[in-house]
C-alpha cells in the first residue's frame, strides 16, 4: 500500500497514469491496512517500548523517574547486556518504522479521499460472499468510497426447464437406449438447483445491503488464461448498466 502512495505522488506529478488498479489478496488480508497506522503507533507507543528509550530533558525528565526506577528493576531482573541489547534495538526499530507510520496514514488518507474508490468482486458462493460482507461493512465502518460489486462466474441456462422436470424427463428415458440425453437432463438438473442456491445467496446479500451496486458476470465454459477470454469478460462487464 505504501507504492500506492508513491505511484499516486509521481502521477500528479507526471501526469504518468490516468487509472491506478490495485488488485488485493482475499478481503481479510486487504484489510490490513486500515490497521496499519494503528498497529504501528499502539507498537510504537507502548509503555514498555517508552520505557526502553532515552528519557526525555528539560521539565519533562522529571515524569520519567518512576520508569526509571522500574528500569532498575528490569535490569536487576534481565541483566544490563540484555537491557542495552534491547535498548539499540528499540531505537533502530522506532527510527526505521517511524516514518513507515507517517506514510502508512498517508496512504490511508489517500484511500479514503476522493481520489480511490473500492470495487469488491466475489463469486456467488456461500463462503465468498461471506468474505466480501466482511470487506464491505468494514469498508462502510471506515467511510471508504465502495462504487459496486461485481459478482462473477454466475451460472445461467437457456433452457427454461425446472430440475423437477428434468429429472422426470430423465427418468422416462431411463430404460431407452439414450444415454447422453438422460445424463444431459440430470446435468441440467444438477445446474438449475445450481443457479436457484446462487440467486438465493445474492439475494441475501443484497437485501442486507441494498446501497451497493451490483454487476453480475456469467460464468465461461473455461478459465481465463488469454487475453481473448479476458476481453470477453470485459465486454460482459462493459454490458451491464
Amino acid at each position: 500500500m505504501e507504492k500506492l502512495g508513491q505511484l499516486h505522488s509521481e502521477a500528479e506529478a507526471n501526469g504518468t497514469w490516468d487509472l491506478i488498479v490495485v488488485d488485493t489478496p482475499p478481503a481479510r488480508s486487504a484489510l490490513d491496512f486500515l490497521d496499519a497506522p494503528e498497529h504501528l503507533s499502539s507498537l510504537l507507543d507502548g509503555r514498555f517500548l517508552r520505557l526502553l528509550l532515552p528519557p526525555a530533558r528539560g521539565p519533562l525528565r522529571l515524569m520519567s523517574a518512576g520508569f526509571s526506577m522500574m528500569s532498575a528493576v528490569i535490569t536487576r531482573i534481565l541483566g544490563s547486556q540484555i537491557i542495552n541489547d534491547v535498548k539499540t534495538f528499540v531505537r533502530a526499530f522506532e527510527a526505521l518504522f517511524g516514518g513507515f507510520r507517517q506514510r502508512a496514514t498517508a496512504t490511508f488518507q489517500l484511500l479514503s479521499s476522493r481520489h480511490s474508490t473500492f470495487l469488491v468482486v466475489a463469486t456467488p458462493q456461500h463462503d465468498a460472499l461471506r468474505e466480501a460482507a466482511y470487506f464491505v461493512d468494514r469498508l462502510s465502518e471506515e467511510d471508504m468510497p465502495i462504487s459496486g460489486m461485481v459478482i462473477n462466474r454466475v451460472h445461467t441456462s437457456a433452457l427454461a426447464i425446472s430440475p423437477e422436470r428434468a429429472l422426470s424427463l430423465a427418468e422416462d428415458l431411463a430404460g431407452a437406449s439414450t444415454p447422453l440425453e438422460v445424463e444431459a437432463l440430470r446435468r441440467h438438473a444438477n445446474l438449475m438447483r445450481l443457479i436457484a442456491t446462487e440467486s438465493h445467496q445474492m439475494e441475501r446479500f443484497a437485501s442486507a445491503r441494498p446501497g451497493i451496486a451490483q454487476t453480475r458476470v456469467q460464468s465461461l465454459p473455461t478459465d481465463v488464461t488469454d487475453l481473448v477470454t479476458l476481453r470477453r469478460v470485459g465486454a460482459l462487464l462493459a454490458d451491464k448498466d
